[in-house]
């Protein structure tokens, strides 16, 4: 039995399992699990994670969840280029930095434009008022200025010269609000630079065939959610409405 990624790219994390393997060739089996379908509530599914989210990897017996978790454990069993996590102690110190500040600072806030703009408005027929949109924003803007003076600074990379699973997990992140409107780039010089080497990194082909979907992401305006998605995030965003 295969390597097997169970995936929807609509997922920020899922794009950078999805990128990494794909740009390391390693070879999988894509297994798309449509959120909005609830597809990750199946029986089937639970099987493989019982957490009932994605990404989600199975390699013969061996289940794994959470994207940084499968993002070292693909690095690790496949052997990929040191730079993706380095083998200086060091440098995979400085990815692991990275990784851990991200979590409550760029994915805390960068998904939230997503929210208002798009699902919000998709799951409860409700609009909120601007100026939540504008609260949101200017948190993001204050985890974008420390991103830029203390990680990125004045290097190609979070990690020097070379791209690192801390600009992959970071670029996907900052790739939500672009996809409803709210470019994040604009007027950052440092911070489009960055992404323009992220993706020639990545491969160019790659990077828009990953996004293609969340670029998309308005054409779902019309879509059947299913119930127990809405259910399991009535509290979320009854608190996002007030």
């Amino acid at each position: 039995m295969g390597l097997e990624l169970y995936l929807d790219l609509l997922s920020q994390p899922c794009r950078a399992v999805y990128i990494f393997a794909k740009k390391n060739r390693i070879p999988f089996e894509f297994k798309h699990v449509e959120l909005f379908k609830g597809q990750q509530f199946t029986e089937e599914f639970k099987k493989v994670n019982m957490l009932k989210k994605v990404p989600a990897l199975k390699d013969g017996p061996f289940l794994l969840a959470e994207s940084t978790a499968i993002l070292l454990y693909l690095s690790r069993k496949y052997n990929t280029p040191d730079h993706w996590y380095p083998s200086d102690i060091e440098a995979r110190a400085r990815v692991d930095e990275y990784l851990s500040w991200h979590h409550t600072n760029i994915r805390a806030n960068a998904p939230k434009t997503m929210w208002i703009k798009v699902l919000i408005p998709l799951l409860t027929g409700q609009s909120l008022p601007p100026e939540k949109l504008q609260e949101v924003m200017e948190g993001l803007a204050t985890s974008l200025k420390q991103f830029e003076e203390k990680f990125l600074q004045d290097k190609p990379f979070i990690v020097g010269s070379e791209i690192s699973l801390a600009d992959l997990v970071a670029i996907v992140e900052l790739m939500q609000p672009v996809a409803v409107g709210c470019d994040v780039f604009e007027d950052r010089p440092k911070l489009a630079e960055w992404r323009n080497r992220v993706e020639e990194a990545v491969g160019e082909e790659l990077f828009q065939q990953a996004h293609e979907l969340i670029l998309n992401i308005k054409e779902l305006s019309n879509i059947q959610v299913d119930p127990r998605l809405k259910e399991q995030l009535t509290p979320v965003l009854l608190k996002m409405l007030k």
